[in-house]
């Protein structure tokens, strides 16, 4: 296990691609949105200028947002291209992972389990900071990439997982490991099986259940990879 260390704040830009198209959007009431020229939106507007503006870009900072009747925290982009606005949330790299956990394995399962999940889910979003998805966003929040679904999925036990796994990710010979993961051993082989190593979810929880820990979990599934922990270097 690498030794702790201080938090490392990272911010990761997903693409709300289940959120598009937005039919509601209700901001904080500390939230304020604006043009990409500076220009204040009443929040009383801010639906009818998303269906008719003919700007395209909206910015909305300051507290947590409501898009299609779901709950997100972080600043909150809205991107119109060819069709239809897209939300894209910026937030700190572990709230991310928290709600990722929530959302990709359920918060019942066995601790061990929950913070393999949240360490796979912290590897595959460096992964995706290095190498984005767009110039807009890192990556989207759905089964393409890995399920996001704001505070909805953020439970006690997956920030638990979050938080006792700080900061950890997968190495392998000093690289980022994108790594990749799906609810059993079949899936995982006919999904993953063509690009190498693939967590089974549902092996993690059982060889959880058996008394692994998360680390020797990950050996399992990621062989050749080690552990290390995201620091500050002074430049």
């Amino acid at each position: 296990m690498p030794p702790g260390a201080d938090h490392v704040p990272l911010e990761i830009r997903v693409g709300l691609v289940s959120q598009s198209p937005i039919t509601a959007f209700r901001p904080g009431p500390n939230v304020l949105c604006r043009y990409q020229h500076g220009d204040v939106i009443p929040a009383q507007e801010l639906m009818k200028r998303i269906a008719s503006s003919p700007q395209h870009e909206i910015h909305c900072s300051g507290g947590p947002v409501q898009i299609n009747q779901q709950d997100y925290q972080g600043d909150v982009s809205l991107l119109k291209g060819q069709g239809d606005w897209l939300p894209v949330v910026s937030l700190d790299l572990e709230t991310y992972v928290a709600s990722v956990v929530g959302a990709e394995m359920p918060s019942s399962w066995h601790g061990e389990a929950l913070k393999a999940q949240a360490v796979a889910a912290r590897s595959y979003a460096m992964a995706h900071l290095a190498r984005p998805a767009t110039t807009a966003y890192h990556l989207g929040d759905t089964t393409r990439w890995q399920v996001f679904a704001g505070k909805q999925s953020t439970t006690p036990a997956s920030r638990s997982a979050t938080r006792e796994t700080r900061g950890i990710i997968l190495s392998y010979s000093g690289g980022i490991v994108e790594s990749l993961y799906a609810s059993n051993a079949q899936v995982s082989a006919e999904a993953h099986g063509h690009l190498g190593a693939s967590m089974s979810q549902s092996g993690a929880q059982q060889l959880a259940h058996q008394g692994l820990p998360f680390n020797a979990i990950l050996g399992r599934y990621y062989a050749g990879a080690s552990l290390a922990r995201l620091t500050w270097h002074d430049q």
